[in-house]
């Protein structure tokens, strides 16, 4: 089965952080960025989408959703920019 939909984490003009789940991120990011979308984005603005991640289904992209969710801020931007070291080190370090 191929990509059904993507989780995403996307900056908003104010530096928070949103995560979200589409069946077609550029259509998404557009809406975000002209502020045809949710509230928040229409509020604070989207700056630009920082990662995204295929899933085969909208389940499976629904609980990594709530699971990128629950993270730091620090963690999602290790996500982003793809630094599995950092990843790993803030992982290991909440378990504490």
């Amino acid at each position: 089965m191929g990509v059904v939909c993507f989780v995403y984490i996307g900056e908003l003009a104010n530096g928070w952080l949103y995560v979200g789940v589409t069946k077609n991120l550029d259509r998404r990011s557009l809406e975000h960025l002209l502020g045809n979308s949710i509230r928040t984005t229409r509020i604070f603005g989207f700056k630009r989408l920082l990662y995204s991640e295929p899933h085969s289904t909208l389940s499976a992209a629904r609980r990594r959703e709530i699971q990128i969710k629950k993270w730091s801020r620090a963690k999602k931007l290790a996500l982003a920019s793809g630094d599995v070291a950092e990843l790993h080190r803030l992982a290991t370090r909440r378990q504490r």
